[in-house]
């Protein structure tokens, strides 16, 4: 499981840097070009997938901070530990089911007949 977790993470971050290098192109066509795509469709989905997976992030990275500082023996309630490990764990589930419905849908589309 923890293999899988790190496996998806690097593919997140893999994506991550692949927008971020697509919108340094935009960018650059844009000033080179003069034209804008503000208001674009595609870089609202980029925009909400990105703050989504900052948000999955920040839920796994508070689970492995509370677990540790648990563990250490700090005073913090063992329910606590045990529930941001649950919220991250669904937020983790949830993005990679969206992550497979995107990609199955990339696929139908890239096997319909032109």
């Amino acid at each position: 499981m923890k293999l899988e977790t790190n496996n998806l993470l690097a593919q997140i971050r893999d994506y991550q840097a692949q927008i971020a290098d697509s919108r340094a192109i935009n960018s650059t066509n844009t000033e080179i070009y003069g034209t804008s795509r503000q208001g674009n469709f595609g870089s609202e989905i980029s925009t909400a997938m990105t703050q989504a997976l900052s948000g999955v992030n920040e839920l796994q990275a508070n689970a492995v901070n509370l677990s540790s500082s648990y563990l250490a023996g700090d005073d913090i309630p063992l329910t606590d530990v045990v529930l941001e490990m649950q919220k991250s764990s669904l937020a983790f589930e949830a993005t990679l089911q969206v992550r497979n419905k995107v990609l199955e849908a990339y696929q139908q589309i890239m096997n319909m007949p032109v």
